[in-house]
């Protein structure tokens, strides 16, 4: 298959031509070829590169979750690197300053199928930075690895917008980042000039290992494409106190903490007998972030079945059971401000409202797979932007 950067490539000359240009992408931003994106727009009569732009981990990917990252420049093209996720809300936008060094913004970001993961905001809102300053924007395509048909989770209530969910999509979206961005561009009028540079020979029922393309770690953390397909269930275990493997070589396929039984809470978390998944009792112990240093007990997952899965069901089943267990043994809510917002708990962001945290003392089962299903309007909004058949 061709990636959008392959097609950009390819017609860059009549594209790009005499284009002062400048690019949103970090070290996995990689065509077919292996090669970096950077460097394949780098060569031929495409376009001068005046300026990189660098989303949340930072252009080398180097940089931990919710991280500041410092703009400097590039030392092989010797163009100012602009960070785009920095210590305040503001710096997730790129400024006119940041702009007037280019006529053309290319955006090659690599997304995971999941709202919570933020490039694709860094996207939009590089988006609407370009539309309000008169700078056109191409979108390289890229596949969703998780697939396309498939998506999980209801939608975002007014006020609980954040960086992990500016406009209203599933928690498993199932569109590629140049369907959220040209769903963004449309249905809330932004009025950019974008053109999205399509894939050839990807299909909606792709998962990753369908592809063919070789796994490049999209940020220090997603090390493979289970962690991948876990991400719109585990994620949600960051607004908690318990690690999601942060900190060790299989984040989000291992969760736990020191209070927990990892053999008492497998075993009730099997006995609910959903799609696809296992829970296998495992200790760990991280390097950094939650409980760093401390021995944590809990589950390694194993993904049975990766068609009927359900991440997002799975990952708020977890929660349940572990609050239901343990909310008088250690168990809490994440206290600390999430994605730079501090008025309201981190679940609820993730979420897209306050109901799955108020309502988890009382729910049962059947209340946890309606709260993950999609609602028809919501459902219908998606698939009037779609791009692929």
């Amino acid at each position: 298959m061709k990636l959008g950067i392959d097609i950009l490539a390819k017609s860059g000359v009549s594209v790009l031509r005499g284009k002062k240009l400048g690019i949103l992408a970090n070290s996995a931003s990689k065509a077919s070829s292996g090669v970096n994106s950077v460097e394949v727009l780098s060569h031929g009569d495409s376009g001068e590169i005046t300026a990189l732009f660098g989303p949340e981990h930072g252009v080398s990917l180097s940089a931990q979750d919710m991280e500041a990252v410092s703009s400097g420049k590039d030392p092989n093209l010797g163009v100012p690197m602009h960070s785009l996720y920095g210590n305040t809300p503001e710096s997730l936008t790129p400024t006119g300053e940041m702009l007037a060094e280019i006529d053309t913004l290319i955006v090659d970001l690599q997304d995971i199928g999941s709202r919570y993961y933020t490039y694709v905001w860094t996207a939009c809102l590089s988006m609407k930075a370009c539309a309000e300053f008169g700078k056109e924007l191409i979108v390289c395509d890229r596949p969703n690895p998780i697939g396309g048909l498939l998506v999980e989770g209801g939608k975002i209530e007014d006020g609980f917008e954040s960086f992990v969910g500016l406009y209203s999509l599933p928690a498993r979206h199932g569109m590629t980042i140049g369907e959220i961005v040209n769903f963004v561009n449309d249905r809330y009028e932004i009025g950019a000039a974008l053109t999205i540079m399509k894939m050839e020979g990807w299909q909606r029922s792709m998962l990753w290992p369908e592809t063919g393309l070789c796994w490049h770690d999209p940020s220090p953390n997603m090390k493979s494409f289970e962690a991948g397909l876990l991400y719109p269930g585990m994620c949600l275990i960051e607004a908690t106190n318990l690690s999601e493997g942060r900190g060790t070589n299989e984040p989000f396929l291992l969760v736990g903490a020191p209070f927990i039984d990892g053999k008492v809470l497998s075993r009730e978390f099997n006995s609910l007998g959903l799609p696809g998944i296992s829970a296998e009792d495992v200790s760990f112990t991280p390097s950094r972030q939650k409980w760093i240093d401390e021995e944590c007990f809990g589950v390694r997952w194993h993904i049975t079945d990766k068609q009927t899965f359900r991440p997002y069901l799975t990952g708020l089943a977890f929660i349940w059971i572990v609050n239901r267990m343990y909310s008088k043994k250690g168990f809490k809510w994440r206290a600390d401000p999430y994605e730079f917002i501090a008025d309201k708990p981190a679940i609820d962001l993730l979420t897209g409202s306050s109901a799955f945290r108020e309502s988890i003392a009382s729910a049962k089962i059947e209340d946890l797979i309606n709260f993950s299903q999609t609602p028809k309007e919501l459902l219908t909004l998606r698939s009037e932007q779609l791009i692929y058949t």
